[in-house]
């Protein structure tokens, strides 16, 4: 039975959802992998942290989580060591990341993966920002260690966008792609159609959860922008930033440009379309545009995604993902551990 340990930075929804689907599928990873996951240390950013080089007690930190209380109860060390300090004091194969997203520069998490693959450990994480603002550097830093940097839940959660082009599609040129990236909007273009203004049904949406207290991340763009950003970096290696995208939120979309759409048989969806002409983009923007009935678009409804590439081989693949949360962005998590220990079997 192989053994590896786990750090995590960022115990939040998605870090919970992780901790929960590695004890979910223990019995099927020491039989179908031989893998035992001890998980030796948590970083979180309002609990504090807690390093145990046995394994933490993961039943108890879930409910030390839940009821607000610190994970220091859980740890070995008398102190309680944050960010760089975390990942140097704790011993650990793989660095698991779900910080918060910084879209302007990718810090700190950026910094947090540096120097976890300086300390000799393979990284995965949720996170956007460091794709954007640090993929090449990342990359070769991870292979100057022999180690690996993946992140397949940073743009579709649990979506295979970035290993199907890894492993599954070689030699292919990607020349764009057009989708719907940001679920939040989507939902809330869903719910103006049931004749609910743009303020209400933000409301509605941040009433259960769909939203962040402050939306417009979301509803202006930006979040869709970055991912087209990541898309663009890592698939058709152009290098992109958020501030680089032309970007227009949902705000103007009232309820008549709703009803004048449904007379026309049309949605409005916030597309993000890049396409590529050689080694530059032509277009990379992030927009409201309305779609008709024809269209692969229309019908993605609620909090799903969809993008479809198109290539000097394949003229139109499509990946959809239906009404994701925590538990798919922590699968992909999972699944770059896996896919990483397959080329390093005897770590």
């Amino acid at each position: 039975m192989q053994q590896i340990s786990l750090a995590l930075m960022g115990f939040g929804n998605v870090g919970q959802a992780f901790i929960r689907l590695i004890t979910k599928k223990e019995m099927e990873l020491k039989e179908k992998y031989g893998i035992n996951f001890i998980v030796s240390g948590l970083s979180t950013g309002r609990h504090g942290s807690a390093i145990n080089s046995a394994g933490v007690n993961l039943t108890r930190a879930l409910e030390l989580i839940k009821n607000g209380e610190n994970l220091q109860t859980l740890s070995e060390r008398q102190d309680s060591p944050t960010g760089e300090n975390f990942i140097h004091a704790c011993s650990a194969d793989f660095l698991v990341e779900s910080t918060p997203l910084n879209q302007y520069d990718g810090l700190p998490a950026l910094n947090y993966i540096k120097t976890a693959l300086h300390r000799g450990m393979h990284v995965v994480s949720a996170n956007k920002g460091p794709v954007v603002f640090g993929f090449q550097e990342l990359t070769q830093l991870a292979e100057d260690h022999g180690k690996q940097y993946f992140f397949e839940s940073a743009v579709m959660d649990g979506a295979p966008i970035f290993s199907v082009f890894r492993e599954a599609l070689p030699l292919m040129e990607i020349n764009g792609f057009e989708g719907i990236l940001n679920s939040c909007t989507n939902y809330l273009l869903g719910l103006m159609e049931t004749g609910l203004s743009f303020d209400e049904a933000v409301t509605k949406a941040q009433s259960i959860g769909i939203t962040e207290t402050d939306p417009s991340a979301d509803i202006d763009g930006w979040d869709a922008s970055i991912k087209l950003a990541a898309i663009s970096t890592v698939l058709l290696g152009i290098p992109l930033t958020p501030q680089e995208v032309n970007r227009e939120g949902i705000r103007s979309i009232t309820p008549q440009k709703i009803q004048e759409a449904a007379n026309e048989g049309k949605r409005w969806k916030l597309v993000c379309k890049a396409v590529r002409r050689g080694n530059q983009l032509t277009e990379a923007s992030v927009k409201p545009v309305m779609v008709s009935s024809s269209s692969s678009l229309y019908n993605i409804d609620g909090t799903s995604s969809y993008v479809q590439f198109s290539s000097d081989v394949l003229p139109g693949l499509g990946i959809t993902e239906t009404d994701p949360g925590p538990e798919t962005t922590a699968y992909g998590l999972l699944a770059d551990i896996l896919n990483i220990l397959k080329r390093y079997p005897n770590e």
